[in-house]
């Protein structure tokens, strides 16, 4: 396990801190998002010690605002359990993509990466380092979005949970949400993959709105998973040919 000084000379390091300087640009909206996330658990019906250990060890936030629907709705635990699954799908993805970047380090912290992937570090990471190299510091970047995303996300859903019941519905959190969300999926546009991604996402939401219990959401995450995943292996394919028609790859 990491020792104190370990942690002091990681902190220290630039590519950590810039790492910190990336995800602190886009921290406002996860925020957000973490307060009302963490609202919306203990107002759905969850009591505080089951919202803290939700939060804390699931730590996947659109699994849990897709789920809370239908636990308030008292949808079977199948359907509960298979929505959370569908969206947390891209993890595996996510997951694939960043092995190569840390498949010299030990079982132990490849499991402890696992768990503070999320989408907005993920895409921090490989739009700053597309090509891994083992290099030292790409971990240190690794760390410095990821720990920022994790912080910025468990504090404000940690105080969401705690001060659900003090906080009037008048408030309008949900929609204040919707904004600083909106304005994290609005930097991310000059990518075309995401951008397709999340033009897909939105056209089956809209569409599918008819769909009981928001099982829209869950017809949306999954169709731009698949999106995503087809355009980026033809995106390999086409990059591969490239470089075999230029004489670069044998």
């Amino acid at each position: 396990m990491p020792s104190l000084a370990r942690v002091q000379s990681m902190l220290t390091q630039p590519a950590f801190r810039e790492g910190v300087r990336d995800m602190r640009a886009v921290s406002l909206g996860i925020a957000a998002w973490g307060l009302v996330t963490g609202v919306a658990m203990v107002k759905s019906g969850l009591s505080v010690q089951l919202a803290l250990a939700i939060s804390l060890f699931v730590f996947a936030g659109s699994a849990q605002l897709a789920a809370l629907p239908l636990i308030a709705a008292g949808a079977p635990l199948w359907l509960i359990l298979g929505t959370a699954f569908c969206v947390n799908l891209r993890f595996v993805v996510f997951s694939a993509q960043m092995r190569p970047y840390f498949e010299q380090v030990p079982r132990w912290r490849r499991l402890a990466y696992g768990y503070l992937i999320g989408d907005l570090n993920q895409v921090l990471m490989i739009r700053r380092h597309p090509h891994p190299t083992h290099d030292p510091q790409q971990t240190q970047y690794f760390l410095g979005v990821s720990l920022t995303n994790w912080v910025a996300w468990q504090i404000p859903s940690l105080l969401g949970i705690a001060m659900a019941q003090h906080i009037p519905g008048s408030w309008g959190l949900a929609f204040a949400g919707t904004l600083a969300l909106l304005g994290i999926v609005l930097s991310l546009l000059a990518d075309r993959t995401i951008a397709g991604v999340i033009i897909v996402a939105s056209a089956l939401s809209a569409l599918l709105f008819w769909l009981p219990l928001r099982l829209n959401l869950v017809a949306a995450i999954v169709g731009a998973l698949i999106v995503g995943m087809a355009w980026e292996a033809w995106s390999s394919r086409q990059l591969t040919a490239g470089a075999v028609l230029d004489g670069t790859k044998p």
